[in-house]
């Protein structure tokens, strides 16, 4: 086995060049796919990631930091926006995974939300969490997933 490059005292060699011509372009190489490397693909993958959604029969491209929740209704997907509702061609579970490393959280069975649109929480009977997001529409946080939540805000 061999060392963990943080264990070794190494660091990752970073060469940043400017162009004048052609196109931008990111390019990392590694030996071994650690959790340095992997944090280094997540942000460069994060700016294209894209929500592909449907407004009546015109397909829109959304950008997740827009998205307040998504949510499955009877088989069906919508994405929640501050002012629009989309209908999502995706599973939570397909969004989950699209949408790892950015700040959505599971909140229940039906439901993803984004974290970063919550405006205030309320902790309520039964260990559950009601949050208001920043459109002033309330989220129940399930029992379930609460004391996930209360982690992933304290940052573990």
């Amino acid at each position: 086995m061999e060392p963990n490059p943080k264990q070794t005292g190494e660091t990752m060699k970073y060469t940043i060049n400017q162009i004048t011509q052609g196109e931008d372009e990111l390019i990392l190489n590694y030996k071994e796919l650690n959790e340095e490397v992997e944090q280094v693909l997540a942000f460069m993958g994060r700016e294209n990631r894209r929500i592909l959604g449907w407004k009546e029969d015109e397909q829109v491209v959304i950008a997740p930091n827009e998205l307040l929740y998504m949510e499955s209704v009877e088989g069906k997907t919508f994405a929640y926006t501050a002012k629009e509702v989309y209908r999502l061609n995706y599973t939570l579970q397909q969004l989950d995974l699209l949408l790892q490393g950015e700040c959505f959280f599971r909140c229940s069975k039906s439901m993803i939300m984004n974290i970063n649109k919550v405006a205030g929480l309320k902790s309520l009977s039964s260990n559950r969490i009601d949050a208001t997001m920043e459109n002033e529409e309330h989220i129940m946080i399930s029992r379930t997933y609460a004391s996930d939540f209360r982690k992933r805000l304290r940052g573990e």
